[in-house]
């Protein structure tokens, strides 16, 4: 009996340290989860550092347990053996993708080659930039689609982005050899002015054998209307060639039909004033912009939304250091609205998530 007991005293002292380690290991698992997944309104791109973190903590807990065992150092080392055989499978298994993604995330990060809202092409696809994760990033098409890209595939492929303070607009159309470049360049330029485009120019793109090719282009400072605005532009080119009794006709029937038998092919006036209401009206109805890009419009405005209130939060947070008596009371007062309004921003971006 003396004996059993003299064991069980032994083998107490010898898993003390292991229970004391385990206690102090789970507290520390505890706070870590409150400390970093307990605050509210985090966005996915936000938890997902915090959650690799854990996850590291839980790995060396894991280590540091074992190695604090009372048992033979054989067995202790074999343990320690599969542990890592089993974390080497793991990461081999699935670094190739998830290691590249995460680096090529971290690169764009660095250079920042494009903001949320911004407009991309890539790859044939064409759309604004709805939320830029670590691992991919989301866009929104013209048919209000949204496709997802990783990160290592848009650092491996050319991307195009349409720079914020504006983008060209052009139109194309074909006219024939009897009507001179010079009437033509002046009415296509007037045509780009009728849409509010900036410094407009035209070019001769092609001189095929039954017309030439024009090309007019206007700077876009508003590129949220860029849809919009190319769309207007073709109808503005349209209303001015025929206002001025220039037909627009396919070169080959053009060239087909007797000239002086048939009259131009051009709109009435009445079928004009018709379309001009119907252009009138189109202006004053919302816009397909903010039908189809909704997604990264609303991203774009949170974004903007969370970056003003971090900026202002960190500006009263100094203010409140020098402030004192009232002053620091109001200064305390507006610092808890803004973070409270952030809490919201941000709860509001991972509902949207």
């Amino acid at each position: 009996m003396q004996e059993i007991l003299s064991n069980a005293i032994t083998l107490g002292i010898g898993l003390l340290p292991f229970l004391v380690l385990l206690m102090f290991t789970l507290l520390i698992l505890w706070v870590l989860h409150k400390v970093l997944l307990g605050k509210e309104g985090l966005s996915a791109s936000e938890k997902l550092p915090r959650q690799l973190i854990l996850l590291l903590a839980y790995v060396i807990s894991i280590v540091a347990l074992v190695i604090s065992l009372p048992i033979d150092p054989s067995i202790r080392n074999q343990m320690l053996a599969l542990i890592g055989v089993l974390l080497s499978g793991v990461i081999a298994f699935s670094s190739t993708s998830i290691v590249s993604n995460l680096m090529a995330g971290v690169v764009m990060r660095i250079t920042k080659p494009f903001r949320t809202g911004d407009f991309v092409r890539l790859d044939g696809h064409f759309g604004r930039v709805t939320e830029r994760g670590l691992f991919d990033t989301e866009v929104q098409t013209e048919q209000r689609e949204l496709i997802h890209f990783t990160n290592s595939y848009m650092l491996a492929h050319p991307l195009q982005v349409v720079r914020s303070s504006g983008t060209i607009i052009s139109a194309n159309l074909s006219l024939g050899y009897d009507l001179h470049h010079s009437r033509i360049e002046k009415l296509l330029i007037e045509a780009a002015e009728k849409v509010s485009l900036s410094d407009p120019f035209v070019q001769i793109i092609e001189l095929g054998d039954f017309s030439i090719s024009y090309r007019v282009s206007g700077l876009l400072t508003e590129v949220k209307s860029m849809i919009s605005a190319r769309s207007k532009l073709m109808a503005s080119v349209l209303d001015t060639l025929h206002g001025d009794n220039i037909e627009i006709v396919s070169p080959s029937f053009m060239n087909q039909r007797r000239l002086d038998d048939l009259p131009p092919l051009i709109a009435k006036t009445s079928e004009q004033e018709t379309a001009q209401k119907a252009s009138a009206k189109q202006a004053q109805e919302p816009h397909p912009e903010d039908i189809i890009f909704d997604k990264a419009e609303e991203a774009e405005s949170i974004e903007k939304q969370e970056h003003n209130l971090l900026e202002q939060i960190a500006l009263l947070e100094t203010k409140l250091k020098t402030a004192h008596g009232e002053d620091k009371e109001k200064l305390h007062h507006r610092l808890v609205m803004k973070q409270q309004r952030l809490v919201s921003v941000r709860q509001h971006k991972a509902s949207e998530d």
